[in-house]
């Protein structure tokens, strides 16, 4: 079923910020009732993530400092979707960039919108394995350390508030769904 979209009307489009990663936008837009609402409107151009098995099963994070947060938090491997890659190349990209590691087997399984009542961003979600250790290269300024951990140990980090990343959040219960593990 094809639901109609809103014919709301706008009234105002003021961009008020074009950076090198996002933009923002604010409309002030009219419902077909005749209120006025604003919409504040983040462009991104998206985004990969990775959840990186490796042969014993164990799965590949990242502690990374994040700026807006002011501290580490430990997520999967991911990265900004560049112009000229593909959410596949990006994702390898980053595997190798933040792990140090090559993926033999990259699998698409579903895209996401991480916000979409404020942002544009669309993140892909992949499986790597047939992990094969290549050198590390972390993009200057980012600091951050590689850690592997069970799904057990993963699930207790999730159970007690030590992942908070969403991407990181779903990536996780999406494998453990596609694995069949079973959250006890």
């Amino acid at each position: 079923m094809t639901q109609k979209l809103p014919e709301d009307k706008v009234l105002q489009h003021d961009e008020l910020y074009h950076g090198k990663i996002v933009e923002l936008y604010v409309d002030v837009i009219q419902h077909p009732s005749g209120r006025t609402a604003i919409r504040e409107v983040v462009v991104h151009p998206g985004g990969a993530v990775a959840v990186p098995v490796l042969d014993d099963g164990r799965l590949l994070m990242v502690n990374q400092f994040r700026y807006p947060l002011k501290k580490f938090i430990l997520e999967f491997p991911a990265g900004k979707l560049d112009s000229d890659q593909s959410p596949r190349d990006t994702i390898a990209r980053e595997l190798e960039e933040e792990t140090g590691h090559r993926a033999g087997s990259l699998t698409h399984e579903c895209s996401f919108y991480t916000s979409p009542g404020i942002t544009t961003e669309l993140i892909h979600l992949f499986i790597a394995r047939d992990l094969a250790p290549v050198p590390q290269h972390p993009e200057e300024g980012e600091h951050l350390t590689v850690e592997s951990y069970t799904v057990k140990e993963c699930i207790e980090k999730m159970d007690r508030g030590e992942i908070s990343d969403g991407k990181t959040l779903f990536g996780l219960l999406w494998y453990l769904r596609k694995a069949k593990i079973e959250l006890k």
